[in-house]
This record gives structure tokens, C-alpha cells and sequence, in this order.
């Protein structure tokens, strides 16, 4: 067993484990499995081996759990998006609770007879409304594909897709996606075979060299659809002809865009998308409000599970008209302006500049005249002074990234020691983490785990914490 890499024959999967992953045992070691749910009976080729735990992949198997059910996806098993697709939805939900439960007790320290049932998705597919899609000369080839190609064959030729899990520089090809409407599907297959026919050169990532590097795509539930295509550099001839032949096949884009990307990495939060059509932004709507959202600005990318998450926080709040709101990580400053009828005023903080104005916007758009918002990183915006000039909060809403908070941050919580603390997460570990730490003056009354991204292990997480008498 102290082999590094080996196979394991006929390993009885009992249970779930966490991150997607379930787990086996023999002769006491614990084996982390992917690809595996409770009741298979697999192979498992090791990778990683400890001296008590191992962790490996189902690579064939002898008997198949009946909780199994047929995947709807022909990416499925290749593309690491949506892992559970072999798992019925309600199993999903079960096994993300369990999940919750453990990691808020084990590193939380979390004391609680039980949480509250998760939320699942009424949706679970074509949930998203944010989609992004990459160019790539390297395609992802499966074992049999590269089997089947003659000594010194390259990689498979050019990709539109996603990133193969665990691999910076190939790319899959990806034909169809359930994760969005099917208009992503028409408008990513479209641009693939307009570029083949007109030999535009995908990106290489390894060389910084090609012309088509991402597409990243926006569909409101409203029907307002944006694309902003990212190219390696600026050939105007090409990018017009391009944008133009999407208007004209598409003509439910409401607004499109193009961004120039001459860096190694793709982020384009340092540069400046140009409007070729259109408004610029679009407008989602969550629940009575409507919310401008430009191509940088952060927004919950699954919009009608997202006015449930809120309503969450709105009830845990328990807002009566007279409380001031501090809403940090607020990206476009939905949570608070969902709040914003109940409090007396809201502040909101977020380091992405875009954001905070699309969330003054927001604000205008909605006749909001409680509500400021401020651009810069929070630890350093949160401090003693900016605290004593807008109010001590009655409420923080925070909902950071997966990281959690910074040390700082909660510090600073500590000091200000507001009455109450709605903690929204999409990481639990490390919230958990967070809680732990924030327990030293807060008690946790509720946790309320939610599922904003079905067939994925991923959970959104709500716990209201109060100030400890």
C-alpha cells in the first residue's frame, strides 16, 4: 500500500466524502475516490498514496451503485464541470448537506442539533447566466484519441471550449453545454466554424501568439444578451468582419463588445472592453429590482437561485426599517439593495471599480436614496475612521470570495462588534475557518446551506451569527 501510483481492484464505495469525491476502505486506510458514488464497486488507480489515506480515479468498474443515473451530457467524464451527473439531483442535495453539516462542525466548531434543509435548484440545467469559453491550438485528447494517432502527431489541432481539468494549456472541444440556454451552444459552434472557414489563428498559450483567445457570454433572464469577444491583438479588418457576421446571425445580442488582450494571462480586469453595438452593459432583474451589469462586474451567475440565496439573507437580517447595513464584497451591491427597502442605509464596499459604479447605477435605477457604495479593497477601506463617518453597522452582510475574509477583516469585525453578522459563502471550509475565529464574540443562530450550481460539488452557504451577551 505504500506503492505511489497503483491500482486497487474491486473497492466497495461506502460513502460520500467531500469535494465531489466518495470513499472506500481497506484494510483500514481511507481511499478518496473521483468519479465514484456510494454503492459502485470500481477500480481505483492510485495517485496519491499517505501513509493513512490514498486518493485515486474509478477508472473501471465492477458493479455500479444503484443510485446511479445516466449522464445527459456526451462531454461527461472529460469535461470537470459537472461531475455529478450520475448522481440523481436528490442525492446531490443530501450528500451537500452532510457536507456542510461536517466541515461547520470540524473546523467551524459549529454546535448545532442540525441545520436547516438545503435549498435546491428548481433549474437544474441552463441555470447560468455567465459563461466563458476559450480559444486554444492545443486540443485536449482523450487516451484512446492519442492512442489512435501516428508517433509525433501533434495535439489534436484547435479548441473552443473549456480548460481539461488539471491542465493550464489544452483546451476541450467543447460541441454542447448544458449550463447555459441553448444560445450559448449556437453562438460558440457558430464562431468555431466562422473561424475554420476564414482561417483565423487560435490562441497559443504556451507561445502568446494567435488572434482568438475568449468568448465570454451574459443572458439575463430579462433576454438581454452580451457578448465580449477577447482577441491577442488588434486587427480592426478581422474584428469587424467578425462582430458584424454575429449581429447579423444573431440578432437577439443586445449588447457586444471586444476586448484586446496582448498579456500572458487571460484576465481582463486590467483592461478596457470596447462597445461595437449596443448599450454597453445589460439589466438583470432580482425580484422587484434591476441590476446593470458591465462585462468586469461580479454578479451571481445563477440569477433565480440567487433571489432565493437573498431572501436567506433578508430573513436572517431580520431588518425592521431602522438598522444601518454594511454589505462588504459587494460586488454590484445586489444583496444590499435586496435589503434596501427594509434598513435605513447601506454601505457597500468592493475592490472591483466597475462594480461599485454599476451598483450606483443600481441604485439610480431603483430610486434608492439610502444606499452608498465605495470602490477599494475592504480591509483597507474598513478601517476605525470609515466606520465613525458612516455609522457603526446594525448588520454586516458580507459574502467574500472563495479565499474568505482577511485576518484583517475580521479583526476589525471583532472591534466593531456589530449586533449581527450575515456570513454568504460559496467556500464552507472557509467560512468555517472564519466562524471559528468570529466565535470569540459571536454565537451562530442559523445556517441555511443552499445549491447554486447543480451536477457540481459546490456549495452556497448562509449563516447568521449574533453578538454574544
Amino acid at each position: 500500500m505504500r506503492r505511489k501510483k497503483f491500482v486497487i481492484k474491486d473497492l466497495p464505495i461506502t460513502d460520500y466524502a467531500s469535494e465531489g469525491k466518495s470513499l472506500g476502505r481497506i484494510e483500514g486506510k481511507v481511499i478518496f475516490v473521483e468519479g465514484a458514488v456510494p454503492g459502485d464497486v470500481a477500480d481505483i488507480f492510485i495517485t496519491k498514496n499517505k501513509k493513512d489515506w490514498a486518493e485515486g480515479k474509478a477508472i473501471s468498474f465492477t458493479e455500479y451503485s444503484k443510485e446511479r443515473t445516466k449522464p445527459f451530457c456526451i462531454h461527461f467524464g472529460i469535461c470537470g464541470g459537472c461531475k455529478w451527473q450520475m448522481l440523481p439531483y436528490e442525492k446531490q442535495l443530501q450528500y451537500k448537506q452532510q457536507e456542510a453539516g461536517q466541515i461547520l462542525k470540524r473546523i467551524g466548531k459549529v454546535e448545532l442539533p442540525e441545520i436547516l434543509p438545503i435549498i435546491g435548484s428548481d433549474e437544474t440545467i441552463y441555470y447560468r447566466n455567465k459563461l466563458e469559453f476559450t480559444f486554444s491550438n492545443k486540443r485536449y485528447l482523450t487516451r484512446e484519441e492519442l492512442s489512435s494517432l501516428p508517433t509525433g502527431e501533434g495535439w489534436g489541432g484547435a479548441a473552443l471550449g473549456y480548460h481539461a481539468p488539471g491542465i493550464f494549456d489544452k483546451i476541450i472541444d467543447i460541441k454542447e453545454c448544458w449550463l447555459m440556454d441553448d444560445i450559448n451552444n449556437l453562438i460558440r459552434n457558430t464562431i468555431r466554424t466562422y473561424a475554420i472557414e476564414n482561417n483565423l489563428s487560435y490562441y497559443d498559450i504556451k507561445e502568446h501568439k494567435g488572434f482568438l483567445r475568449n468568448i465570454i457570454l451574459r443572458y439575463c433572464t430579462t433576454g438581454e444578451l452580451m457578448i465580449n469577444m477577447v482577441f491577442g491583438y488588434d486587427d480592426k479588418t478581422e474584428i469587424k468582419k467578425l462582430l458584424n457576421y454575429l449581429l447579423e446571425r444573431f440578432p437577439s445580442i443586445t449588447t457586444l463588445l471586444y476586448t484586446i488582450n496582448p498579456k500572458w494571462n487571460d484576465s481582463i480586469y486590467d483592461l478596457v472592453p470596447q462597445v461595437f453595438y449596443g448599450k454597453g452593459y445589460i439589466t438583470e432583474m432580482l425580484g422587484e429590482f434591476k441590476f446593470k451589469i458591465s462585462p468586469k462586474s461580479f454578479f451571481q451567475t445563477n440569477t433565480k437561485q440567487a433571489e432565493k440565496l437573498y431572501e436567506v439573507a433578508k430573513s436572517f437580517a431580520a431588518l425592521t426599517g431602522n438598522e444601518v447595513v454594511y454589505d462588504l464584497y459587494c460586488g454590484t451591491g445586489s444583496i444590499g439593495i435586496f435589503l434596501s427597502r427594509q434598513s435605513k442605509k447601506i454601505i457597500g464596499v468592493d475592490v472591483i471599480e466597475e462594480s461599485i459604479k454599476d451598483a450606483k447605477e443600481s441604485v439610480l435605477l431603483n430610486n434608492i436614496d439610502h444606499a452608498q457604495f465605495f470602490a477599494g479593497d475592504v480591509i483597507e477601506i474598513c478601517n476605525a475612521d470609515f466606520f465613525a463617518e458612516h455609522g457603526k453597522p446594525d448588520v454586516i452582510i458580507t459574502d467574500p470570495p472563495r479565499a474568505g475574509m482577511h485576518g484583517k477583516l475580521i479583526a476589525k469585525l471583532l472591534e466593531i462588534a456589530a449586533p449581527k453578522i450575515v456570513y454568504v459563502s460559496c467556500n464552507v471550509a472557509t467560512q468555517a475557518r472564519d466562524i471559528n475565529f468570529l466565535s470569540e464574540k459571536y454565537s451562530v443562530e442559523k445556517i441555511q446551506p443552499l445549491d447554486m450550481f447543480p451536477h457540481t460539488h459546490h456549495i452556497e452557504c448562509v449563516v447568521l451569527l449574533k453578538l454574544k451577551q
